[in-house]
């Protein structure tokens, strides 16, 4: 699948993005959510912030899945979701892999 990068600009707090697009004529709108979270609100040592993170993942609201995990620092962790009933207009093989 090919990917096309969109800047958007930074920012902590929760981001909805609607995207529409058009593909050799055909119109398809896609919609992601870009969200901070912050390992203090979890309260884990380092040791455990996959364990975290796969909490957080596996507990989100089960409209939106994952799409990307950005780098981690030392006090967060932005992850985008992408809204489930576009993920397959994405790509079938990724759909596949993300819901066995």
């Amino acid at each position: 699948m090919a990917h096309i990068a969109i800047p958007i600009p930074s920012n902590l707090e929760r981001q909805d993005i609607d995207v529409q697009v058009s593909i050799n004529g055909q119109r398809q709108a896609l919609h992601y959510r870009v969200e901070s979270f912050y390992w203090d609100e979890y309260g884990v040592p380092p040791a455990n912030r996959a364990d975290c993170l796969n909490h957080i993942i596996s507990t989100y609201d089960q409209n939106w899945s994952l799409y990307y995990i950005g780098l981690p620092t030392d006090k967060s962790i932005q992850v985008t979701f992408v809204r489930k009933k576009e993920l397959i207009l994405l790509s079938p093989f990724l759909y596949s892999l993300l819901n066995p």
